[in-house]
């Protein structure tokens, strides 16, 4: 079996990963990087800050492709030319067009980090646990010209622990579709895959986060919806909350709920890098080891000698 890899970051790694388990031949790999990238850019930064995607590529002598776009005549004719039975993607920033959705001979199969039809959308790692939710997944399905509504192909529901960010949500993720790659393309090359309608009925969507979400409103939300905003943004947006005219950014794994109670939004302890804040629900957050935006070796200083306790 031939197969093209599309990705990105740790999604495209497993997804190497996973087909060479499945001794199929990997043909080309794809990396959403020369979709954003000048050729100079991107020369540059593989020499200095090669990716993990990047190594094994170059260590397992896969070619890398080097077309700037998935819907590119060069693209097209690759395909065509090599004969590819799959073309897989796993984080990819581009509307890809029907007309290359039907070229490979068994499909294009698209990853999603969710159990669709649920969160369908660009971020579901961030959007799961924003919305406290105890599960996700990751779901592999024929890619359609509608965003995540193909037919799926396989599912595997992960678990989502209370003390997970983003972070950990997304490397559990990516793990377990190294080893759904590999068992589907096993399945693939022996023709028993049955794909499976999503229920419409049953599908939802989350769009992309705004600026104005990364700062934190202690008036407004609960100190379970503020914990879980400051969890759901790591890696990918600090978490800020303001006080008089700085910010203070939030270390994620230094933030817990306390039984401590005061006026809401008001700084009711502090430490050397610490403060504890009341929230609307009764209780508190303690947020530890956290930083002035862009002055943050005066952080101790500053939470020492100009904040005030009410």
């Amino acid at each position: 079996m031939k197969v093209v890899i599309l990705g990105k970051d740790g999604m495209l790694l497993n997804l190497i990963r996973g087909a060479m388990l499945a001794n199929v031949e990997i043909c080309g790999v794809l990396r959403y990087e020369r979709t954003v990238k000048s050729r100079l850019s991107l020369f540059f930064l593989d020499f200095f800050k090669s990716s993990p995607a990047l190594t094994i590529i170059k260590k397992y002598k896969i070619p890398d492709l080097t077309f700037n776009s998935a819907n590119s005549k060069e693209f097209k004719e690759f395909l065509l030319k090599e004969n590819i039975d799959v073309v897989l993607v796993g984080t990819w920033r581009e509307k890809i067009s029907k007309e290359v959705i039907d070229l490979p001979v068994i499909g294009t199969i698209n990853v999603h980090p969710s159990l669709l039809p649920k969160y369908r959308g660009p971020n579901p790692y961030l959007q799961t646990i924003l919305y406290g939710e105890k599960y996700s997944g990751v779901t592999f399905h024929l890619m359609s010209e509608k965003f995540d509504a193909g037919s799926i192909l396989a599912q595997k529901k992960i678990e989502i622990l209370e003390g997970d960010t983003g972070k950990e949500l997304k490397n559990k993720t990516v793990f377990q579709a190294r080893l759904i790659c590999t068992e589907l393309l096993d399945k693939l090359q022996s023709g028993f895959v049955i794909p499976v309608e999503q229920d419409e009925k049953e599908a939802t969507y989350y769009g992309n986060v705004k600026p104005e979400d990364m700062t934190l409103n202690f008036e407004k939300e609960t100190s379970v919806e503020l914990l879980r905003r400051i969890r759901a943004f790591h890696p990918w947006l600090p978490a800020y909350f303001q006080y008089k005219n700085v910010f203070f950014k939030l270390n994620p794994y230094e933030v817990k709920i306390v039984n401590q109670s005061g006026q809401t939004g008001k700084i009711i302890e502090k430490g050397d890098l610490s403060l504890t804040i009341a929230t609307k629900d009764g209780k508190a957050l303690k947020c530890g080891k956290l930083k002035l935006y862009r002055l943050e070796n005066f952080t101790n200083l500053y939470i020492k000698y100009f904040v005030k306790l009410t």
